[in-house]
């Protein structure tokens, strides 16, 4: 017998062979459709060791394992019938919002990643508000009385009202181009009146690399140029202007761009002093002003880049320059993978208890340390070491892993997966709600298929990504056929069926023979293209999908393999014994090499008898049911060298 399900320190078992407990079919309440009348019918079977080639077979038969529960849905009777889906990742290119979610994370490691958590929002605007409300004890005051609106009839005057800062700032940059200095750099006969707006939240987001400290921004510059030019195209007639046979002398004044404008007034204001609090800088134009404060928030965000007020992008090649000429620092951020092998960690699991309370509503009673070491801590996969010069085993080894990623040494993700000689098979992954913003779910099953891309280099054997089952019905499992080209495991060939053949079949019923269709569609010459085409527009389809979506929730497409949770806890279950159906019969089995463990001893069926005794008919019929029925689950490979556990 094997070394035994788990050892104590890690949770990883040891032992070099298969050994299992059969615990017949099983009924459950269901986590996909909800239903509670325990209509989710698997197969399941109990690991005390298992090795990991013993598991890639059963894998590949439509098995997963919860801990060291293994179990198989029983595909004619579940109510959500689950098939196995997989990626060859050779084969894959990101969509088109799966490179979105690369670029994100990487610009958020860069530090050029506007983004604030909903929570912040209001600590921003308390923030201004409390500046605001406190100006008199500043050395340059902003007034606290709304102007009023005989002043002016227009919305920016009543806009004003509501925020004194725009007031403010409108009189700071009227009375700037009031004085001698900057009358006689822009020799304007009617200087415009300088309009102030606030930079919003929602036009931030439209903009790219556009910081979160811009609180302001006026296009005053290009007024005052456009007043420049109409001066120098006005006939002298006494009182209006420049004439044109002077304008020779102002040459230079025509070259007076609104980015020329901008930045002279930039450095004007700047010169004066303290803003309030405020920075001024130009940009492409326009006068754009920062809280020279770092706000609730800002810790994840920093850029260079300006934009418009009305919310259009900037040529990055245009420059972007302060007053002074100072430009910004970028705080840069380090990601690490890890990957280790399966065991109790204080942080993790703290990490895993945070998402569950606070992305999946559990309550916080029912995240123990107990159940999270059943559900992703204790394996029965026995770890297989790296060996020099081996090509089937990668540099980590083969077993049950997780895979720890950590910004600046933050933990903020686990996958936890298993690494097999021809796939990474991915189980669950949790994540710090707080990043939710990085669609870990979405980054994280990337960054999985790159690394069997990578280890694929040194191992050609390894090539698949398994990303657990796939639920048709399940709008929750939709993003796991996104990873093109996927393809679904047939359940009753386990063949290997693509996806595009298999989805119009599922939008039918639930349950198909996938491979009866493939065989069919083998005399068509046009069978590749139109798989092409049909990908083609499921991408498509995707994409729309994940673009509508992404905005609203990144709860349901961070867990390949969430399907552990389906399992019910062994109060839920309904274990079937002796019960059997037509579909059971396989015909003639042979079942005399089955190897049969009995309370320590190994001995092989056909051998029963003769070391135990006679064995009555009843509960000899009784096993030999439940061994065909093993034997049809499993297959008969695995059955002739799995250790089958009695008593």
């Amino acid at each position: 017998m094997g070394d035994g399900a788990s050892s104590s320190g890690g949770g990883v078992a040891e032992g070099g062979e298969t050994v299992i407990v059969d615990h017949g079919r099983r009924r459950s309440s269901c986590g996909y459709c909800r239903s509670t009348s325990h209509s989710c019918i698997s197969h399941g079977l109990w690991a005390y060791s298992i090795t990991v080639d013993d598991y890639q077979e059963l894998l590949d038969r439509g098995w997963r394992r919860s801990g060291c529960f293994l179990y198989k849905p029983e595909m004619e009777r579940t109510c959500c019938p689950s098939y196995t889906i997989r990626l060859k990742v050779e084969d894959f290119s990101p969509s088109k919002e799966q490179a979105r979610v690369q670029k994100k994370m990487q610009r958020f490691l860069d530090g050029t990643l506007d983004v604030k958590k909903p929570e912040q929002v209001k600590l921003t605007q308390d923030s201004s508000k409390s500046r605001c409300m406190h100006a008199d004890a500043s050395p340059t005051t902003v007034p606290n009385a709304p102007v009023s609106e005989s002043s002016s009839s227009s919305s920016s005057d009543k806009i004003s009202s509501a925020d004194p800062y725009l007031h403010y700032l409108e009189k700071k940059i009227d009375d700037a181009l009031s004085t001698p200095a900057l009358l006689a750099e822009f020799p304007i006969i009617q200087v415009p009146k300088a309009i102030v707006k606030r930079v919003t939240s929602q036009a931030k987001r439209k903009i790219s690399n556009v910081t979160e400290d811009l609180l302001y921004t006026s296009n005053i510059s290009f007024q005052v140029a456009a007043a420049l030019r109409r001066s120098l195209l006005t006939e002298d007639d006494g009182q209006s202007g420049l004439s044109r046979s002077s304008a020779s002398q102002h040459g230079n004044l025509i070259n007076f761009s609104p980015n020329t404008v901008a930045e002279k007034l930039a450095v004007f204001i700047n010169g004066q002093g303290d803003i309030h609090g405020l920075s001024i800088k130009a940009c492409s134009g326009h006068l754009n002003f920062y809280s020279t404060t770092k706000l609730p928030g800002t810790d994840f965000l920093s850029s260079e880049a300006c934009a418009h007020s009305d919310g259009k992008r900037v040529n990055p090649k245009r420059s972007c320059m302060s007053g002074g000429g100072i430009g910004q620092h970028h705080k840069r951020r380090r990601l690490e993978i890890r990957m280790k092998r399966s065991s109790f960690d204080p942080e993790e699991f703290a990490l895993y208890r945070r998402y569950q309370i606070k992305v999946h509503n559990d309550k916080p009673e029912k995240v123990s340390e107990s159940s999270y070491r059943r559900f992703l801590v204790d394996t029965p996969l026995v770890f297989v070491p790296p060996i020099s010069g081996n090509e089937t085993v990668p540099h980590c080894g083969l077993g049950s892993f997780h895979q720890q990623y950590l910004i600046d040494g933050k933990l903020v993700a686990v996958g936890v997966v298993d690494i097999l000689p021809r796939c990474l098979s991915s189980k669950y992954l949790f994540w710090d709600p707080e990043f939710s913003f990085l669609s870990l779910g979405k980054y994280s099953a990337l960054q999985e298929i790159n690394w069997v891309k990578e280890a694929g280099i040194h191992c050609p054997g390894l090539q698949y990504y398994y990303l657990g089952y796939y639920i048709h019905s399940c709008s929750k499992m939709r993003y796991k056929a996104a990873y093109h080209p996927s393809e679904l495991l047939c359940p009753l060939r386990y063949k290997w069926v693509p996806f595009y053949i298999a989805r119009p079949l599922l939008d039918e019923k639930p349950y198909v023979v996938l491979s009866d269709f493939t065989a069919q569609s083998d005399g068509f010459s046009n069978q590749f293209t139109d798989g092409l085409s049909s990908q083609s527009e499921l991408r498509s389809e995707d994409d729309d999908l994940n673009e509508a979506s992404s905005e609203e929730d990144d709860s349901d497409d961070n867990e390949p393999g969430i399907e552990g949770t389906t399992v019910g806890t062994e109060a839920e279950l309904v274990v079937e014994t002796g019960t059997t159906l037509a579909s059971d019969d396989l015909g003639p089995v042979d079942l005399s090499n089955i190897m049969i463990d009995l309370n320590g001893l190994r001995i092989k069926y056909k051998e029963l008898e003769h070391v135990v005794g006679p064995i009555d008919k009843m509960h000899q019929n009784l096993l030999e049911k439940q061994l065909h029925r093993y034997v049809k689950v499993v297959g008969e490979k695995l059955a002739n060298h799995v250790v089958y556990t009695l008593g």
